[in-house]
């Protein structure tokens, strides 16, 4: 079982990548251009249209897979910042000050950031740096480290 488990893992994540940076993307669109019935913040103020143009645009880089740990990294402490400037003030815990969402975000990108992008990634078709962890590896690869962490 934990071989099909482990063989399904770049998947698992690509999805995960996938869906956590559309429902991102979504947040930003809506707070810039009113989608979804939410009213737009207007441009330049601080912080929310800043906030909203790194979710649409982190989001989308995401999504795709390119530049996934850069973006994710940019996205996790947009999400830290929110949780500590907009929620915190209202309650110790997320359950008080509505701040579950920021807080999901940022460990989902920070997770991201640590795992890689997985599969489907544009980043595994240009290439990129630091692309590779998690679903880039070759089997040989996976076997080497294997070895070498069993030494």
């Amino acid at each position: 079982m934990y071989t099909r488990l482990n063989r399904a893992q770049p998947y698992a994540l690509g999805l995960f990548r996938v869906v956590v940076g559309l429902l991102f993307a979504c947040h930003g669109a809506a707070s810039l251009f009113g989608y979804f019935a939410k009213d737009t913040v207007s441009a330049g103020a601080w912080p929310g249209w800043y906030a909203a143009v790194i979710q649409l645009v982190a989001g989308v880089l995401v999504l795709l897979g390119l530049g996934t740990r850069v973006a994710a990294l940019v996205a996790s402490g947009s999400m830290a910042y929110a949780y500590f400037n907009v929620h915190q003030g209202d309650g110790l815990f997320p359950i008080e000050n509505n701040g579950e969402p920021a807080a999901m975000f940022c460990w989902a990108f920070l997770l991201i950031v640590f795992t890689g992008p997985g599969a489907f990634a544009l980043d595994q078709l240009f290439g990129a740096r630091g692309s590779r962890g998690s679903g880039g590896e070759s089997e040989e690869e996976i076997r080497d480290r294997r070895t070498a962490v069993a030494a």
